[in-house]
């Protein structure tokens, strides 16, 4: 069930309580860590979202992972909580405050070792990497994830995945423009071209799913040039 007003959930609010009651949860360690990024109003993936994440990790079973956006370093220290001990992640976050947060949770917590923190503007550390990633993870500044979009596919090996979250702006994303509030149309606009690009593009293929503020989880297939 779809709500279309704006800044509202995008799937039934009630639903999304009942499927999130169902949820076992994480370890210790993440639980507090989403707790208090919650205090203090940080940003993370939400629970249903985290849910879906555990099961694309568990199918796809990635030897190298590559993040666009840390904030304090959950998503990273929840991807290295599930998979294998050989596997390896590197997550780009360019704000300071952030940075020194990420850094501090990844030194405290299980599977930090597996982690590698780069620091600066993605856009630009994304063009210096030359190894490819089993999957990647886009959960940075959504008005950039069109501008980031070419380095991405770049760096994606075939057959890798790419999970791109928040891709449905609380229901914004399906409005008229006029509809948007006038501060917002650009990010509206780079995520409409953004979502087209993926659904578009020969080689990858995309599904868009409404969980959370959305997901899209494309595929490298090899068929097509990307």
């Amino acid at each position: 069930m779809f709500r279309l007003g704006r800044n509202e959930m995008i799937v039934d609010e009630r639903m999304v309580t009942y499927i999130n009651s169902l949820d076992t949860g994480n370890t210790p360690f993440l639980n507090e860590l989403e707790r208090q990024a919650r205090k203090d109003q940080v940003p993370i993936i939400r629970q249903e979202m985290q849910s879906f994440l555990r099961i694309l990790l568990e199918l796809k079973r990635p030897k190298r992972i590559l993040e666009v956006g840390t904030a304090v370093g959950f998503s990273a220290l929840l991807m290295a909580e599930y998979t294998e001990a050989d596997c390896r992640i590197t997550t780009i976050e360019k704000y300071e405050k952030r940075i020194e947060a990420a850094k501090e949770n990844f030194a405290k917590g299980p599977g930090g070792q597996k982690i590698t923190l780069l620091e600066g503007d993605a856009l630009e550390l994304l063009g210096g990497l030359s190894e490819t990633y089993d999957l990647i993870f886009m959960d940075a500044a959504k008005g950039q994830y069109i501008h980031f979009l070419p380095e991405t596919l770049r760096l994606l090996a075939e057959g890798g995945m790419m999970i791109s979250d928040n891709v449905l702006q609380d229901g914004d994303i399906i409005e008229s423009r006029f509809a948007v509030e006038r501060r917002n149309r650009t990010i509206y606009k780079r995520m409409r071209d953004y979502l087209y690009e993926l659904k578009h593009t020969d080689g990858l293929l995309t599904s868009i799913v409404p969980i959370g503020d959305g997901a899209a989880v494309s595929i490298r297939t090899g068929r097509g040039q990307v």
